[in-house]
């Protein structure tokens, strides 16, 4: 199955962070930081307003290993994450992965990724290896 994989393959998938996404995240996580949550605590601080949860975007990767690769049998062995930028309720995201690297001697594929926002710049970037079972 790991020929369904070739270096310098990408992917791209758009999510949208919305007041659900958000609100849901809270219900899980149970993470209500002032920051998250409300507009002007936030503000104190220079962002625009009230940011998202960063680890969100770790939540498009998992659906991204889950759902978006041509095969079902992977699992995530390992992945980094560097958050860049804020990222604000109602923005629209572009997850972009590149297959990196392949090592057929333990099925493993490494992607480099990044998230970037609608004026194309990078809010957050890393790597992420998965096995395929």
């Amino acid at each position: 199955m790991i020929n369904k994989f070739n270096i310098n393959q990408v992917f791209e998938h758009d999510f949208i962070i919305d007041s659900k996404i958000q609100d849901l995240f809270i219900e899980i996580s149970k993470d209500s930081n002032p920051m998250h949550t409300i507009d002007a605590y936030a503000m104190k601080f220079g962002f625009e307003n009230k940011i998202m949860h960063g680890n969100i975007l770790n939540s498009f990767l998992s659906f991204f290993i889950g759902e978006c690769l041509p095969i079902k049998n992977v699992v995530i062995q390992s992945q980094n994450i560097d958050f860049k930028k804020p990222v604000y309720k109602d923005s629209k995201i572009k997850l972009i992965a590149l297959v990196e690297d392949i090592v057929e001697s333990v099925n493993v594929v490494i992607f480099k990724f990044k998230f970037e926002n609608i004026n194309n710049i990078v809010v957050a970037k890393g790597r992420i290896q998965i096995g395929i079972l």
